[in-house]
């Protein structure tokens, strides 16, 4: 199943099975010390598209006022700055995307206890449909390993919030990896883990398969150099001790909207990969100061961001073993 041909390069690694094909080097690297691609708001490429589907809740007031009452002007302009990506999760699996996004709400004045996803207005498809989507990828590629952060819930009460652990538990089962130390692909293939949850929640104390929150850092920039400027500034204070996000996502603000009304998300992101991708293939992964780790952004396989992701693990080929200390570190 592997691939130790030395002279190959990781980034032209089947993207479909790439952790499979990683040379046996990496396999006791703990997953916290590789460089991982990851999708920022994964599930947005089925919004919703019926008018009667209202913006979500965290829009400003008046973004929700406008959209009420001028709903053929303002609907075009939420779509176009809402969408992060265009690939549906499974093409996302296939191309190499390991950790994803996941932003979740509960739909105001839906009488059911049906969950989506979120981004500026709500998805078509539901949280238990991607969930089973994931899985049946995963029965396939069964070396694969992903990383799902739940986060960002809007409208889930308690038991909402009960009812999604389960139905996380029973769709995953035994695939779920608990929380633990150093998690390696070694350890988990021994074990048939393929799933590590992470719960932006308090519930998470309660099930050891919900790992706590992951950090993600997010520039909040509407230009590569800004983004890239503040992530380097973080860079020197050191990296989290466990998994944690570097979100390459820009942020536009109204008056980038309005400077630019032809425009689209899409158009500004295509336009700042080159510079965001020669920033990328600079970084290397491991447990230094400045090291990264899961890289998330948007519209991600529509560049060489995965593969150039996927390939800064040659860095971890020409190194030396990780020292005792940091190995025994938290990948919590």
């Amino acid at each position: 199943m592997t691939s130790e041909i030395s002279q190959l390069s990781l980034s032209e690694l089947p993207m479909d099975d790439w952790m499979a094909h990683l040379p046996s080097a990496l396999w006791d690297t703990p997953l916290c010390y590789m460089t991982i691609p990851g999708s920022h708001n994964a599930i947005t490429y089925c919004l919703d598209k019926n008018d009667r589907s209202p913006v979500d809740l965290t829009q400003p007031d008046m973004l929700q006022k406008l959209d009420k009452y001028m709903k053929p002007i303002i609907r075009p302009f939420v779509y176009k700055w809402a969408i992060t990506q265009e690939s549906s999760i499974r093409e996302q699996l296939d191309s190499g995307v390991r950790y994803c996004d996941l932003r979740i709400a509960h739909r105001p004045n839906d009488s059911s206890n049906d969950l989506y996803f979120y981004h500026g207005v709500y998805t078509t498809i539901t949280v238990e449909m991607v969930l089973k989507e994931i899985r049946e990828w995963l029965d396939v590629h069964p070396q694969e390993v992903v990383i799902l952060s739940f986060s960002h819930f809007l409208g889930l009460s308690q038991e909402l919030h009960t009812l999604l652990v389960s139905t996380i538990k029973s769709v995953f089962d035994s695939k779920l990896c608990p929380k633990m130390e150093c998690v390696t692909l070694r350890k988990l293939w021994s074990q048939g883990h393929q799933v590590i949850v992470s719960y932006e929640h308090n519930i998470a104390n309660c099930h050891r398969e919900l790992w706590f929150q992951i950090p993600y850092w997010w520039a909040n920039k509407c230009k590569a150099e800004a983004l890239i400027e503040e992530f380097e500034r973080r860079k020197q204070y050191g990296r989290p001790g466990g998994f944690f996000v570097t979100g390459i996502n820009l942020t536009e603000d109204l008056k980038y909207i309005c400077s630019h009304p032809t425009e689209s998300l899409k158009d500004m992101v295509m336009s700042t990969y080159p510079t965001l991708l020669s920033w990328i293939k600079q970084q290397k992964p491991g447990s230094n100061t400045g090291s990264l780790n899961i890289i998330a952004g948007d519209f991600v396989t529509e560049s060489r961001f995965i593969p150039t992701v996927i390939a800064l693990n040659e860095n971890l080929l020409k190194r030396t073993i990780i020292p005792e200390p940091l190995l025994a570190a938290q990948c919590l």
